[in-house]
């Protein structure tokens, strides 16, 4: 008798192989229009903080944080910060800044972080149904993290904000999906829509070309996992214009989702044109909704705004772009994480 399992392993194996160079190449360094200058001397980078006992953990993450020493509030914010394929907490944050960010405004930094074990890009798994499934895999375990977090440097519970980058930015939606009351916003930059996908194969297609709306409409994922839920957070979407890694029709979906979602009429939306591109907000009675940030001449990344825009000193990181616009310090406005005695306005 001849068993096929030697074969069967083989094919698996190269269909991993294979799975890994088609991620390389689509999270190759993009080629975004501004350039990256070569790196300028920087004060010392802040640590970040490894917590190794948070929770049961299912998805095996990494739970890093940063706590400013100073100017911190008896009951301070929490921002969850979601990396990219490729990306290491570290590399973002060295790039964006949050962390500077945090000291300036007084609130608790979260980084959790994606292990090589689990995805060999470092990618948040959001495409595979287990790891996105409420009180399950890589969702649990960032809730378990901002637990916590929460109960380690009582944080004020009516402020905990979420934010990621790519991969980072579609696992915000699931995360938005599944805990809709624990956030008081949130930001899905150059992400992708819950539900586009069912396993990296159908994940990389959807990147590629744009995903294909599921039966009964793009709503439908968030509210089968929520369906008793009426009140959701404000959600800011960010997309470069120029994009090849993940196709900006990804980000109108995004749109589509969270605008069925919330029982909001597309055609109710506001559009302005900005210098760095263009602006759509969906307001109700009680205060915006949705925010749409299309950002010109940008690539797959989160743009950052510099004195030139043509150079960056924010080079130490290919997914963190020179832009006219500052998408960190634009989401600290909108969530209303203001300077210590400086009053911000929220409008758009």
């Amino acid at each position: 008798m001849k068993f096929g399992f030697g074969k069967t392993l083989a094919r698996a194996l190269k269909s991993q192989k294979k799975f890994s160079r088609l991620l390389e190449k689509a999270f190759k360094a993009p080629g975004n229009k501004a350039k990256r200058a070569r790196p300028t001397p920087r004060a010392a980078k802040p640590v970040l903080v490894e917590t190794t006992a948070f929770g049961s953990n299912p998805g095996r993450l990494i739970m890093k944080t940063f706590v400013p020493a100073a100017r911190l509030p008896k009951r301070p914010a929490l921002v969850v910060v979601l990396h990219g394929c490729r990306q290491t907490p570290e590399s973002l944050d060295g790039a964006a800044g949050f962390s500077r960010l945090a000291k300036e405004r007084g609130f608790v930094l979260l980084y959790p972080e994606q292990r090589s074990a689990n995805n060999s890009q470092r990618c948040f798994n959001w495409f595979r149904p287990s790891a996105v499934a409420r009180d399950r895999g890589e969702v649990l375990s960032i809730r378990q993290m901002i637990e916590h977090a929460c109960e380690k440097h009582r944080i004020d519970r009516s402020r905990i904000f979420v934010t990621g980058l790519s991969a980072g930015g579609a696992m915000t939606g699931a995360l938005v999906a599944n805990y809709p009351a624990l956030f008081a916003g949130a930001a899905i930059i150059a992400g992708m829509p819950l539900g586009s996908a069912r396993d990296a194969m159908s994940a990389l297609r959807a990147m590629k070309s744009g995903a294909t709306p599921p039966p009964g409409g793009w709503g439908r994922p968030v509210t089968e996992i929520s369906s008793e839920i009426k009140q959701w957070p404000p959600i800011a979407i960010w997309q470069g214009m120029d994009d090849r890694t993940v196709n900006p029709a990804n980000a109108l979906a995004c749109v589509a989702q969270w605008l069925e979602v919330q029982g909001i009429a597309d055609r109710s939306g506001r559009a302005e044109e900005k210098p760095w591109g263009r602006l759509q907000s969906w307001r109700a009675a009680d205060g915006l909704k949705l925010a749409f940030y299309s950002v010109r001449n940008m690539g797959h990344g989160l743009p950052i705004k510099t004195p030139d825009a043509t150079s960056s000193r924010f080079s130490g990181d290919p997914y963190v772009i020179a832009a006219e616009i500052s998408a960190p310090a634009e989401l600290l406005r909108l969530w209303g994480l203001k300077r210590v005695g400086v009053v911000v306005s929220k409008t758009l």
